[in-house]
C-alpha cells in the first residue's frame, strides 16, 4: 500500500498561481508559493474539487490505463451504476455489459448488484439498533476522508460496511476462483469509476489492509471504447443482476431510498456535505437514523471522470428505472463475510506540529498570536486559504509574515511615513 498516493495531482507547468483552487479546497489542502500551487498530501482527500474549478486545467486525475487489464489472464469489469447514465436511450444495461466483454473483459460484475446487497445488509444492521445514530454512509471515500481530517469525532457514526465497489470486487474474485478455476494472481478486477477518489480508495483503502480491486479505470476513458461496440450488438448476453435499488445508487438519494426508512437525509456537493456534517457534530440531526452524503454534485453521476452532464445522466438513470425490476440480488451466507470492515475509521494525524508536546504547545501559542495580528479577511492573496492557515505556515517555516499583502502594505506605509518625517 502506497501511503503517499493521491489520485488528484498538480501539473506545475500549467499552474498560473491564480489561487482559485485555494479558496475552494474543502480541507484547506492547497497553498500557492512561488507562483505555483502546492497540494498538502496529509490534508488532501482527493475530492476533485480543484479539478473542477481550475481555469488552467493544472489539476489532473490519475487513473489506470485501459491496456493494463491485459496484464491478467482473467479480467473482470466492475462498472459503477453511474456508467449507465452516460448512454442516450439506454433501455437495457445488458448492452453495456456485453460491450465490456467485447472490449476485452472475461466477466462482468455490476457494482449496482453489490449495492443491493449492501442496502440489504444496512437495513439489517439498522434494525438491530447497535449502530451510533445518525449513521453516516460509508459509500463515498471522499466523505470518509473528510470526516477523518475535519470531523474526527464523527468517525464512530460512519457505517462500518465496505463500499459496493469493494464488496463487488471480493465477490467477483471469489466467483472467478470457484467457477473459472483461476488462481488469485491470474485474476484482474477493475472498477470503472466516475471519480478519482475511488482510485485512491483502491490503492490506499481505509476499511481494509488491501483492496480486492487491482485497478481503477475512468468512465470517460472506457466510454468511447464500448459505445461503438454497443451499436454492433444484435442480442446482448443476459448479464445484469441488479434492479432499481442498485442502479439508483448512481444519484444522490438512491442509497437512502433503498433503506425503506423515512428518517434519512441525502445531501450532495462538497459544500453541502460539510454543512450537514457540522450540524451532525453540533447534535442538530439526532432525530435522523441515516445520512447519505455524496461529495460530487448529483451523486456519483457528478464525478469528474464521467463524460455526461450530471443532471442529464441522472435523468437517464431515472428513465432506465422503468425497465428494471425493484431488485435482483439478495444476501446469502456467502456474501455476508465480504461486508464488514476489517479496519475501523480513525482520525487522521494531520498537520502535527511537533513530536515534542511542549514544543507543539509553544508553536500553537505562536499560531494564535500571529493569527491575532493578521487582518482576518481570509482573502487568499497570500497563497494560504485563511489567515490562520498562513499563521500555521509561518510557524512551520513554510511562509513569511511579509506574504500577507495587508501587513506588508502597513509596513511600507510606516517606512514611508518614517522617511517623510526624516525629510
Amino acid at each position: 500500500m502506497d501511503l503517499n498516493f493521491h489520485s488528484v495531482t498538480l501539473d506545475k507547468d500549467a499552474c498560473k498561481g491564480c489561487i482559485t483552487c485555494v479558496s475552494r479546497c474543502p480541507t484547506k489542502a492547497i497553498r500557492v508559493r512561488g507562483g505555483k500551487a502546492k497540494i498538502l498530501s496529509e490534508l488532501c482527500i482527493d475530492c476533485g474539487e480543484c479539478i473542477r474549478v481550475c481555469p488552467h486545467h493544472a489539476k489532473k486525475a490519475v487513473f489506470d490505463p485501459f491496456d493494463q487489464i491485459f496484464q491478467y489472464p482473467y479480467k473482470i469489469a466492475l462498472p459503477a451504476p453511474a456508467m449507465y447514465g452516460q448512454f442516450n436511450n439506454l433501455d437495457d444495461v445488458d448492452y453495456v455489459l456485453t460491450a465490456l466483454k467485447m472490449a476485452g473483459f472475461d466477466a462482468v460484475f455490476e457494482v449496482s448488484q453489490a449495492a443491493e446487497l449492501v442496502s440489504e445488509y444496512t437495513r439489517k444492521l439498522l434494525a438491530e439498533g447497535k449502530l451510533k445514530k445518525p449513521v453516516i454512509s460509508s459509500a463515498c471515500p471522499v466523505v470518509e476522508r473528510l470526516i477523518r481530517v475535519r470531523f474526527p469525532d464523527l468517525c464512530e457514526n460512519v457505517l462500518p460496511v465496505h463500499s459496493p465497489m469493494e464488496v463487488a470486487a471480493r465477490i467477483a474474485r471469489e466467483q472467478a476462483r470457484k467457477d473459472a478455476g483461476r488462481p488469485d494472481e491470474e485474476i484482474g478486477v477493475f472498477f470503472i469509476s466516475p471519480c478519482p477518489a475511488k482510485v485512491t480508495d483502491a490503492r490506499r483503502p481505509i476499511s481494509c489492509e488491501k483492496s480486492a480491486v487491482n485497478g481503477v479505470l475512468s468512465i470517460g476513458d472506457v466510454y468511447p471504447r464500448i459505445v461503438g461496440l454497443m451499436n454492433k450488438i444484435e442480442e446482448p448476453e443476459p448479464l445484469s443482476k441488479s434492479g432499481i435499488i442498485g442502479v439508483s445508487w448512481a444519484g444522490s438519494g438512491g442509497e437512502s431510498a433503498a433503506l425503506f426508512n423515512e428518517k434519512y437525509l441525502a445531501a450532495d456537493g462538497i459544500e453541502n456535505v460539510i454543512t450537514v456534517l457540522e450540524e451532525v457534530e453540533g447534535e442538530k440531526l439526532n432525530d435522523l437514523e441515516f445520512i447519505e452524503l455524496n461529495a460530487c454534485t448529483g451523486g456519483c453521476v457528478g464525478g469528474v471522470l464521467t463524460v455526461e452532464n450530471p443532471y442529464v445522466a441522472r435523468t437517464r438513470i431515472q428513465m432506465l428505472r422503468k425497465y428494471l425490476p425493484v431488485s435482483k440480488s439478495h444476501m446469502t451466507d456467502q456474501e455476508a463475510p465480504h461486508m464488514d470492515w476489517e479496519v475501523y475509521l480513525e482520525a487522521a494525524p494531520v498537520m502535527k506540529l511537533s513530536d515534542n508536546l511542549t514544543q507543539a504547545m509553544e508553536m500553537m501559542a505562536k499560531i494564535d498570536q500571529l493569527t491575532e495580528t493578521l487582518p482576518g479577511l481570509d482573502c487568499g492573496a497570500c497563497g494560504a486559504p485563511t489567515c490562520r492557515a498562513l499563521a500555521e505556515d509561518i510557524v512551520r517555516g513554510y511562509a513569511r509574515e511579509g506574504e500577507c499583502v495587508f501587513l506588508l502594505r502597513e509596513q511600507l506605509e510606516r517606512l514611508a511615513n518614517s522617511f517623510t518625517k526624516q525629510q
